[in-house]
C-alpha cells in the first residue's frame, strides 16, 4: 500500500494510505511516527486542534527519514475566521511542526465546532480563511490547500471565489455512514476525498454482517473498511498509536468484489460512536 497513491489537481502525489493522530499527546504522536515509518508510512495526518504538531515535528526529525519523502498534512483550527488569524495560525504551525514548508493545509470546519452544523454557516470568513491559504501555497509555504467536513454548498461558496481551488475536502467516511452524493460532488470538480474515522472510530468493528463480509477475505473489519474506502477513490488516514493495527492497516492486498461493495454501501447506519459520540463530527454537541 505504501507506495500507492493518487494525484491532487495540481500535480502533487499523495499516499493513499495516511497515519491519523487525533487524540494523541505530543510523547504519543511522536512514538506512533517513529514506529509508522518504521513500518513503512509516510503520510502523516495532524491538526492544530490536536494540540501535538510538536510532536509529529519531532518524530519527523527523529526517524532516519529525510523529509522529502514523507507528506504531512495539518489542519488551521475550526476557529480562526480572519484571514490574519488563518496567516499567523499557518507560522505556528511550521514552527511546531519544525518544518519548512506543509504538504497539505486544510480547513478543519466551515464553522467553529460550538457551532458545527448550525444556522451560521461562515461563508464570507471562509473565503477569508481561504484567501491567507492561497497566499500561503503561492509563497511555497504549503504544496497543496483543501478542505474539512466542507458540506456541498461550503465547498461551492468557496469555488465560487476561489483563485485557486481546492484539492481535498476530508471528511467522514466509512462503512454504515458514506455521504456518496458529497464524495460525488468533490470528485467531479476535481477535489479528492479523505476519509477520516474510516473504521468509524472502532463502532463498526462489531458490525455481524461486516463481519461476515470480512471472513469471505479472510480480512479483519478493519481491513476491509479501509480498502472499501479506498475503492471508492478515497484517501484513508485510520488513527491508532498500536503498531500492531498500523501494520494490519497496511495490509490492504485484496479486493472487494462489486457485488459486496453494494451490500457495503447499504450497511444500516451506525448511530452510536460510543464514548466519542460527543464530537460534533460524530452528531455531537460540544456546548
Amino acid at each position: 500500500m505504501f507506495n500507492e497513491t493518487y494525484k491532487l489537481s495540481n500535480g502533487v502525489e499523495i499516499p493513499k494510505l495516511g497515519l491519523g493522530t487525533w487524540l494523541l499527546d505530543d510523547a504519543q504522536a511522536a512514538q506512533a511516527v517513529r514506529d509508522a515509518v518504521s513500518i513503512g508510512y509516510r503520510h502523516i495526518d495532524t491538526a492544530q486542534a490536536y494540540m501535538n504538531e510538536t510532536g509529529v515535528g519531532e518524530g519527523i526529525r527523529s526517524c532516519g527519514v529525510t523529509r522529502e519523502e514523507f507528506f504531512i498534512t495539518t489542519k488551521v483550527a475550526a476557529e480562526a475566521k480572519t484571514y490574519d488569524a488563518a496567516a499567523l495560525s499557518i507560522d505556528e504551525s511550521l514552527a511546531k511542526l519544525g518544518l519548512d514548508y506543509i504538504d497539505l493545509l486544510i480547513i478543519h470546519s466551515p464553522q467553529p465546532w460550538k457551532e458545527f452544523r448550525e444556522e451560521n454557516r461562515y461563508f464570507e470568513e471562509n473565503k477569508e480563511v481561504w484567501k491567507a491559504m492561497e497566499d500561503a501555497y503561492k509563497t511555497g509555504k504549503v504544496k497543496a490547500i483543501g478542505l474539512s467536513n466542507f458540506l456541498q454548498d461550503d465547498v461551492e461558496n468557496i469555488l465560487a471565489s476561489c483563485e485557486i481551488k481546492p484539492m481535498v475536502n476530508q471528511i467522514l467516511a466509512h462503512v454504515s455512514n458514506t455521504p456518496f452524493e458529497l464524495i460525488e460532488f468533490c470528485q467531479k470538480n476535481d477535489i479528492l476525498v479523505e476519509a477520516y474515522s474510516p473504521i468509524a472510530h472502532g463502532a463498526v468493528l462489531d458490525n455481524a454482517e461486516v463481519k461476515v463480509i470480512a471472513d469471505k477475505y479472510g480480512v479483519s473489519v478493519a481491513q476491509l473498511c479501509l480498502r472499501y474506502d479506498i475503492q471508492l477513490g478515497l484517501v484513508v488516514i485510520p488513527k491508532t498509536a498500536n503498531l500492531d493495527h498500523m501494520r494490519n492497516n497496511a495490509e490492504l492486498d485484496f479486493a472487494i468484489s462489486d457485488a459486496d461493495i453494494e451490500t457495503l454501501k447499504n450497511v444500516e447506519q451506525i448511530q452510536n460512536y460510543g464514548e466519542h459520540s460527543f464530537f460534533p463530527v460524530f452528531g455531537g454537541n460540544l456546548k
